[in-house]
């Protein structure tokens, strides 16, 4: 027996070239790529275990000790290492075959194709179609469902169909192997119909059959084919099949329909691994987090280790909870069991730490983490922004180029999502450009993001002309641009937009709706909208609802939303927070505390944008025992620990007389933010306890809480209503010292501050220098100071003043009249009334509220 030729072949990168069916003689296997040797192996690894390893080198000892192997052992060594996924060692077994001059049969064919295919060489399957073809195995049954296989792999699709019309024998693989090769390519209409084929030409399926056609109804079709499919699988007696069962609950929950995967789970027979784990991922992306632990839990009760894809599904549920706590016991679970050298579920930790606004934990793991691919940089990127870390995200983006990273869409999305403001336009612009220069900017995801980049940052000119370049449009890129011209108030723009949207045949969803419904000028065009979406199907979605009670509030058409909203879902929260908010709007106060005993009557529970509507209310009746009762349910509830809250609840006591209750709760609260401070503040200008307020404005300057001009505008009300002249130019000081820049309230609070203090002159002064035009109302506080002090020549500037502004006010004549006859000027008040006639303009008389 001559010498064995070694089993090692010469590394190369790359896949194996040349290899065309010219080589149909003597097929050579390409050379072994070497690969990346830090590359990690992707979930459930590479098959190569301590395990595999062991049984590969008694298999290969034993056969080694064989004198004279013939072509049975050499395919039984070739088998085997298929059957444990070592793909690379049975091409080099093929190619010991080779060299041995054995001519390799059908059973040695049918077990190295599937191999090439596992690997892409797919230029050596052709090889060995052509060698088949030439030895005359071509049409045996075993060889046409593999090459049909091989076919799928390369999206070859024309070459499979040739492959299954000239069989002569079509058993139920070559049925499956053609089916199998529509859904992986995701032709699903194609696949369904060759199901169909198969059945009228009663070929006998099998399990592999319908594990192969379920997942085209989750994919492309309904649950009413999905519900067909289901009774087939009955009628076909495949109903108790483990595997079929497992994807029947995939296909359920997919389309939403996860009460029936729990019944076909819970009648299962023999629950698999994977069928706890289709479980686990079905309550996750139905959003049923709380089942997905339960059941995270059973399946190890059952004597079932979680693996790779239970560990990431249960992480996501993790992060939907936002349970920090779970989701550590999780991490050190991973690191117990040894997951974390799988990059995927590294992935998922990071991606976990991410969505807890956790980033310094999330750069701890990164570090430590020994392998990287896009998605950890990616995630890390996301991170970095979600937390409003700009910077730092950009930083990561270098980073990530240093190291060799490839940005791909991902990436710049991750990062374009944090630029919402005019000054990241620079920014946003140079990630354009590399998004150009990495041949990313033909994807429409990406494209839509800098839309949507563009017009937030106020350049709605770019994102235009970016959106109007696009040859391909998606629903998205129509939403991205009329939600910029929206928060823009061009109302005009959007209309525009969605004409031609629909002009284009291109269906808008709820989200195209909702850029509509804000901007009816007409209440027609919304019961226009609303009939759209009542034909659409979209008036089923909860924020459609909602913003169509408000639109119709808006009109004043308060029994249309009622109407409206008696239709939606009446176990939505949000719902009935709309509907309160709608009646708190119309002053309808007592309705909407009616409505939340409602909500509460039907066990629905409360958050707190549903406790702020109720506070509302209680303002508007201002009534105390009513305000008693809803702290009392707060205090209960805990929502008192929501700093908005607390701050609405100081507000509301102020508001309805009980200072001393509004300042124990100010008092109270452990955390103390700038609202509350303004709240208590202006609570105290309520009262008229100026002094009150501008002490508690020390102590909140002392605490190092920086002051807004909500609080300036609060004091500089208080010390007007209590002429504290000195105060109040002390806190103006203070407001401009601090950068505050003053606004028309602030600067009307001074005006008649020192107006009512007799400081007529400065009043004046500070009303010439205004940065913009003075109000009706400032000016006419300073007429009405002039009168009560007789200043006749500052009267006369305030009334031409008015009179350029506003020529038709007829209290300006009247109080410049006042002014006139107060001072004995009786000539110049003739003259006014004078005026006022000619103008035909008429003193508004008066009239008493108290009856006869």
């Amino acid at each position: 027996m001559p010498p064995r030729r070694s089993t090692r072949v010469p590394a190369s990168r790359g896949r194996g070239r040349g290899h065309s069916a010219s080589t149909h003689e003597n097929p050579q296997p390409p050379p072994t790529p070497t690969g990346n040797q830090n590359e990690v192996p992707a979930i459930g690894g590479d098959h190569t275990d301590n395990q595999a390893a062991q049984n590969e080198r008694a298999a290969r000892k034993l056969f080694d000790k064989t004198l004279e192997p013939d072509l049975v052992s050499w395919n039984a060594l070739v088998s085997g290492y298929c059957f444990n996924g070592l793909d690379k060692e049975a091409l080099r077994v093929f190619r010991e075959i080779q060299g041995m001059s054995i001519k390799p049969n059908v059973s040695t064919m049918a077990s190295i194709i599937p191999a090439c295919n596992r690997l892409g060489y797919f230029c050596f399957g052709k090889s060995l179609h052509g060698f088949a073809v030439k030895c005359g195995y071509f049409l045996d049954d075993f060889l046409v469902p593999a090459f049909i296989s091989m076919y799928k792999s390369e999206v070859d699709l024309s070459s499979a169909r040739k492959l299954f019309d000239f069989a002569v024998e079509r058993n139920v693989a070559v049925w499956n192997a053609l089916i199998n090769c529509y859904m992986q390519n995701e032709r699903f209409l194609e696949g369904f119909e060759m199901f169909r084929e198969m059945l009228r030409n009663e070929v006998q399926t099998n399990s592999v059959t319908f594990v192969s056609i379920v997942p085209s109804c989750e994919n492309y079709f309904d649950i009413c084919y999905g519900g067909s499919l289901h009774c087939c699988v009955i009628k076909h007696g495949f109903g108790s099949q483990v595997s079929v069962l497992t994807a029947l609950m995939s296909m359920y929950a997919k389309l939403g329909e996860i009460r029936s995967s729990e019944i076909l789970f819970d009648q299962m027979p023999n629950r698999t691994l994977l069928s706890w784990n289709v479980m686990i991922s079905g309550y996750v992306n139905n959003g049923l987090w709380d089942e997905s632990l339960v059941a995270f839990r059973d399946m190890q009760l059952e004597g079932f280790s979680p693996d790779v894809v239970s560990i990431v599904s249960i992480l996501s549920a993790c992060s939907n909870l936002g349970d920090i706590s779970l989701g550590e016991s999780i991490h050190a679970f991973v690191f117990r069991r040894s997951f974390e050298t799988n990059i995927d579920v590294s992935n998922a930790v990071l991606a976990f730490y991410s969505d807890c606004h956790l980033l310094s934990t999330c750069f701890r793991l990164f570090e430590r983490m020994a392998n990287k691919n896009t998605v950890s940089w990616n995630t890390l990127i996301y991170a970095c922004g979600h937390c409003g870390q700009k910077q730092k995200a950009n930083m990561i983006v270098h980073q990530m180029q240093k190291a060799g990273g490839k940005l791909d869409s991902v990436t710049f999305l991750s990062i374009l999502s944090s630029y919402t403001e005019s000054e990241n336009f620079r920014q946003g612009k140079i990630i354009h450009g590399f998004a150009i220069k990495s041949g990313c900017d033909s994807d429409v995801s990406l494209t839509n993001a800098l839309i949507s980049m563009y017009c937030n940052c106020g350049e709605l000119d770019a994102g235009s002309l970016l959106f109007d370049s696009m040859p391909e449009r998606s629903v998205v890129s129509w939403n991205s641009l009329m939600t910029g011209f929206r928060h823009h108030n061009l109302s005009n723009n959007v209309l525009v937009l969605f004409t031609q949207m629909m002009n284009e045949n291109q269906k808008p969803n709820q989200v195209s709706i909702l850029n509509l419904l804000p901007i009816c000028h007409l209440l027609s065009q919304g019961k226009s909208i609303h009939a759209f979406a009542l034909r659409t199907g979209m008036i089923e979605e909860t924020p459609v609802v909602t913003s169509l009670l408000f639109m119709y509030a808006r009109f004043a058409k308060i029994s249309l939303s009622l109407l409206v909203f008696q239709m939606g879902k009446s176990g939505d929260i949000s719902l009935w927070n709309a509907i309160m908010s709608v009646h708190v709007g119309a002053k309808n106060a007592e309705q909407a505390v009616a409505v939340f005993r409602e909500l509460l009557q039907i066990s629905l529970k409360p958050d707190s944008i549903t406790v702020l509507s109720l506070i509302s209310s209680c303002v508007l009746v201002n009534r105390l025992n009513l305000a008693d009762s809803v702290l009392a349910y707060i205090l209960r509830k805990g929502f008192d620990k929501d700093a908005v809250v607390s701050n609405a609840l100081i507000d509301l006591y102020a508001r309805c007389g009980s200072i001393m209750v509004a300042r124990l709760l100010f008092d109270y609260l452990l955390e103390k933010d700038v609202v509350s401070w303004s709240v208590m503040i202006n609570g105290y200008r309520l009262h008229g306890d100026a002094r009150g307020a501008l002490e508690l404005f020390s102590r909140m300057q002392l605490s190092g809480m920086s002051p807004d001009a909500i609080t300036y505008s609060s004091l500089l009300s208080a010390c007007g209503h209590a002429g504290l002249v000195e105060e109040g130019r002390r806190v103006f000081n203070s407001m401009v010292a601090d950068g505050v820049s003053p606004r028309t309230d602030h600067y009307a609070c001074m005006v008649d501050l020192l107006a009512r203090a007799g400081h007529l002159r400065e009043a004046y002064d500070i009303v010439n220098r205004l940065p913009f035009i003075p109000s009706i109302g400032m000016l006419q506080s300073l007429l009405g100071a002039s009168k009560m002090y007789g200043n006749v020549e500052i009267g006369e500037r305030i009334f031409q003043k008015l009179f350029k502004m506003y020529p038709q006010n007829t209290e300006s004549y009247v109080m410049l009249h006042s002014i006139y006859a107060a001072a004995g000027k009786w000539e110049d008040a003739h003259t006014v009334r004078l005026t006022m006639e000619g103008r035909l303009l008429k003193k508004v008389a008066g009239f008493s509220l108290v009856g006869d």
